[in-house]
């Protein structure tokens, strides 16, 4: 069995042994439009086929209905874009994915409730942001991350109790000050340190006391004067050190503040 240099066996997409004499594209062979075990539309390898695709572009819109899924989704990299509304419904979810990369934004939509979680990362990650809304409540935890981190802000209070810290420290980041201290509570130390750094300086001292170092430790980077008198008396170390060293040297990370 033929290998090539990346040792990936050189077969068929079915698995069979390859024979060139029996390939449509025999005339690219001299032309180095395509290479056995290196560019090759026959090949199982995604890689060989999309070396193929990229020297031979003009070909993918006609393998746009090949029977093996990786040629499809390779192809729909390189096929008119006009051709890749009608792979959006393609049965293989890599097809769709692909074609989801490539479409005019607004055709997305009819992907929002794809079965398959990488496609509607995908969505998520090139719709328009004000249509994401539909998105907030996927359940897929990176899907509702991806929409926190592009959906417009004003939509974000109502993501703030996301089941995932991983959702709510994007929503933390970006959402209005006027809300973020309203996650001041939140189960997760990461989202609370993310509040500490964007809260209101002269609410801080609703965190002082938080059951977590590191968000007290964030808290202290920012606080005013009588919540950093507070924190002299902290159960931790550096954070005790830290509001110390701030109250003693007023320009001490001053840019924090």
């Amino acid at each position: 069995m033929k290998t090539t240099d990346d040792a990936i066996p050189v077969l068929g997409w079915q698995g069979e042994a390859l024979d060139c004499s029996a390939c449509a594209h025999t005339d690219l062979y001299a032309e180095a439009g395509c290479e056995p075990g290196r560019a090759c539309v026959e090949d199982r390898y995604a890689k060989r086929i999309d070396r193929f695709f990229a020297r031979n572009p003009q070909l993918a819109d006609g393998q746009l209905e090949h029977p093996y899924f990786e040629v499809r989704a390779v192809a729909c990299k390189y096929a008119s874009v006009f051709r890749l509304p009608a792979m959006l419904a393609d049965p293989d979810e890599t097809v769709r994915a692909s074609a989801a990369m490539r479409v005019p934004p607004r055709q997305l939509e009819a992907l929002i409730d794809d079965p398959h979680r990488e496609v509607r990362i995908r969505v998520a990650t090139r719709l328009d942001p004000n249509r994401l809304f539909a998105m907030a409540a996927d359940e897929d935890y990176y899907v509702r991350r991806v929409v926190a981190q592009r959906i417009p802000a004003s939509y974000l209070p109502q993501m703030r109790k996301d089941p995932e810290a991983t959702v709510r420290v994007e929503v933390a980041r970006r959402i209005a000050p006027i809300w973020v201290l309203t996650m001041h509570a939140d189960a997760d130390a990461a989202v609370r340190c993310e509040v500490a750094r964007r809260a209101p300086v002269e609410r801080l001292g609703l965190m002082a006391r938080d059951a977590d170092c590191r968000v007290r430790w964030e808290v202290a980077l920012r606080a005013l004067p009588d919540v950093l008198m507070r924190l002299l008396a902290d159960a931790v170390e550096p954070v005790r050190e830290l509001a110390g060293r701030r109250l003693d040297e007023p320009d001490y990370l001053a840019e924090e503040a």
